[in-house]
């Protein structure tokens, strides 16, 4: 938990000097980020979680079934069923996919190369023992034709396809794929659907507002690569956000989606340095990739430099420098 605390503390901090800077837009909000409970059991057991939350650093408080409305007034229509919540106020929420976008558009006015529509099929590694390189990534583009891409350093951000490209250079990472599902409604009424991002704790679901429309998403299905839609998971996403905001959405016509997100036993990343001196980690984020994604990027980016991370976060294959002091201060449990 320290791990993860620090590094999206890290990432929070990044995401908001890169927004400062950038100027992007991408219906972010910075309401924080609300966990409800239905039941006693379940609030009760978070309380001493979100004290070591607190603990670690992280400014999520308990708080009362009437408070929750109060900070989200949205919930109001189902204030019988609450008994508590816990509320971090310094939490965002946004489109990711907007964000990435406007990320890439900026990138390639600074000079970046992209390749889209490109698969990665090997890396070409040489050399034996420590005198080991990756000197080019094979890949067939959009029309079918095989490239070779030479490059100094090499990073891996494949998500739940890393392993299967490490694999066969005897670097072996456990990340297992995580099926998740989300499904997205037009807002009809803007007064009755939530403005602060919600963790419904009892479905574990997570409900985010992104602009005109309310972004459902939640499930964890370990079934392989499959990326199949299940109706029945689909469905449960609908009924329970209707339960929740009844006239605030159309839910005629829903956009479902699913994807698989790269978990990792603890759910800490990789991020660092691999066995392969110019091959770099940046991948296994699991279910919280948007959280850390900002911080990992910019923590890979230093030390491919040569420089240490400004966070107190294990980073792999990086021995940490003993005169480094982390801008991030996070208390031990």
């Amino acid at each position: 938990m320290h791990q993860i605390v620090a590094i999206a503390e890290y990432s929070r901090q990044a995401l908001v000097e890169l927004r400062g800077s950038s100027g992007i837009e991408y219906d972010h909000l910075t309401r924080g980020i609300l966990h409800f409970y239905t039941e006693q059991k379940e609030f009760d057991d978070s309380l001493p979680m979100a004290k070591l939350m607190r603990d670690l650093g992280c400014p999520r408080e308990s708080i009362s079934a009437d408070e929750v409305v109060k900070i989200e007034p949205a919930l109001a229509s189902i204030r019988n069923k609450i008994v508590g919540g816990d509320f971090t106020a310094t939490d965002e929420s946004g489109d990711v996919y907007k964000f990435t976008s406007s990320l890439a558009r900026k990138a390639a006015d600074a000079g970046v190369q992209f390749q889209y529509n490109t698969s990665v099929t090997r890396l070409i590694v040489e050399g034996a023992g420590s005198a080991r390189r990756v000197t080019g990534v094979e890949v067939i583009d959009g029309e079918g034709r095989h490239q070779v891409l030479r490059a100094d350093a090499f990073v891996i951000a494949l998500g739940s396809y890393s392993q299967e490209l490490l694999a066969p250079h005897g670097i072996s990472l456990m990340i297992y794929p995580g099926k998740g599902y989300s499904a997205t409604y037009p807002i009809i009424k803007g007064d009755l659907a939530p403005t602060v991002s919600l963790t419904d704790d009892g479905y574990k679901i997570v409900i985010s507002r992104l602009g005109d429309r309310l972004r459902v998403a939640g499930t964890c299905e370990l079934n392989g690569f499959g990326r199949d839609l299940n109706t029945t998971r689909c469905e449960a996403l609908t009924r329970r956000t209707r339960e929740l905001f009844p006239e605030a959405c159309d839910f005629s016509n829903p956009t479902y989606w699913t994807g698989l997100r790269p978990l990792t036993p603890s759910n800490i990343p990789y991020i660092g340095r691999a066995s392969i001196p110019n091959l770099f980690l940046n991948t296994g984020h699991g279910t919280l990739g948007w959280t850390m994604g900002c911080g990992s990027g910019k923590a890979i980016a230093e030390i491919i430099c040569g420089r240490q991370p400004e966070v107190d976060f294990a980073f792999y294959g990086e021995p940490k420098s003993a005169g480094a002091v982390p801008r991030v201060q996070v208390a031990k449990a």
